[in-house]
């Protein structure tokens, strides 16, 4: 099992579709986050008052969401990005959340899986309060 991290390749390679998942968001293009995500019962999207609990679960709650114009980040504080090897990738977002107090965290796991390509698998978005 190769267990490189951070071959450049890759992490441009994760860092461009994180990028695309991102201008969704704001777009609120739904088809764009569905192709992101792992089209299966397993995959999880932990977020802001939801979870979700398989790709369909996912997807209804997209469809759902009254997302404000600009999507939901204000700013970006920090972004992460560990690759290991060629197939597996972790994506970590800090970012000050639009209209609410306190700190955002994004977390995401990519697989590059057979015949698919790169997806998220697992995904968890928090909003914590500032300390003072």
């Amino acid at each position: 099992m190769d267990a490189t991290v951070n071959r450049p390749e890759v992490v441009a390679e994760v860092s461009a579709l994180f990028e695309r998942y991102e201008q969704a968001l704001i777009d609120k293009e739904v088809a764009v986050l569905d192709a992101t995500f792992w089209d299966s019962p397993h995959t999880i999207r932990y977020a802001v008052g939801e979870n979700g609990y398989g790709f369909a679960a996912i997807h209804a709650a997209r469809i759902a969401a009254d997302t404000p114009p600009g999507g939901t980040k204000e700013a970006r504080i920090r972004l992460e990005i560990l690759t290991i090897g060629s197939d597996v990738a972790i994506v970590n977002l800090e970012f000050k959340p639009r209209g609410k107090p306190g700190i955002g965290r994004q977390s995401q796991t990519w697989m590059r899986l057979p015949n698919i390509g790169w997806n998220v698998v697992s995904a968890h978005v928090s909003i914590i309060a500032v300390q003072a």
